[in-house]
């Protein structure tokens, strides 16, 4: 077998978990470990090079900011919602001191069809939560109905042509969890 180069990286992938946002409080990343997170989100696969994702960082009030659009429009689209609820909505974005939104949009290209720049985007996403557990914070890809809410994406400045692929979440993890179960190699691989 050949020797890995970087064999703690390999032990990272193996044992990469995602932490809930409740389950993370300050700090969050440093201005340079951010801009780390951010430089390995954009190395990605990108045929092309279309750069077919961006990136809205959400940290302290624009968290809050944030928040208050999408319980705004929870508020208007759900009339029977208590305050209760309401307010749960308010703070979708505030547990983690730091999320990302990975913003996905295509580009017109005779070789590079759409779902591909899409899953570039994915792929981006998952460089910034593989990067920021890394560095030793706790990370967590998340969506919810407010991610493919076109009033909300509005609200959070995205152009009519863009998507949100979704919110990554990065924080100190304030507890152990535990792993789910994965699959079995032998349900999900066959060969040809």
């Amino acid at each position: 077998m050949k020797e890995s180069v970087v064999p703690d990286a390999i032990e990272l992938l193996k044992l990469r978990r995602s932490v809930k946002p409740r389950e993370m409080s300050e700090p969050g990343p440093s201005p340079a470990e951010l801009e780390t997170i951010l430089t390995i989100g954009a190395r990605v696969p990108d045929h092309g090079k279309l750069t077919p994702w961006r990136f809205i960082v959400f940290e302290g009030d624009a968290r809050v900011r944030a928040g208050e659009v999408i319980a705004k429009v929870f508020a208007r689209k759900n009339p029977q919602a208590t305050a209760a609820d309401i307010d749960v909505e308010k703070h979708r974005l505030t547990d983690a001191p730091l999320v990302i939104g990975v913003v996905s949009f295509t580009k017109p290209h005779p070789k590079v069809p759409p779902w591909e720049q899409e899953l570039s985007a994915g792929a981006s996403a998952m460089n910034m939560v593989t990067a920021a557990t890394a560095l030793g914070y706790g990370a967590c890809w998340l969506t919810g109905w407010f991610a493919f809410d076109r009033d909300v994406l509005d609200g959070l400045g995205l152009k009519a042509d863009e998507k949100l692929a979704g919110f990554i979440h990065i924080g100190t993890q304030t507890k152990p969890n535990e792993d789910r179960p994965r699959p079995a190699l032998s349900d999900i691989v066959t060969r040809f």
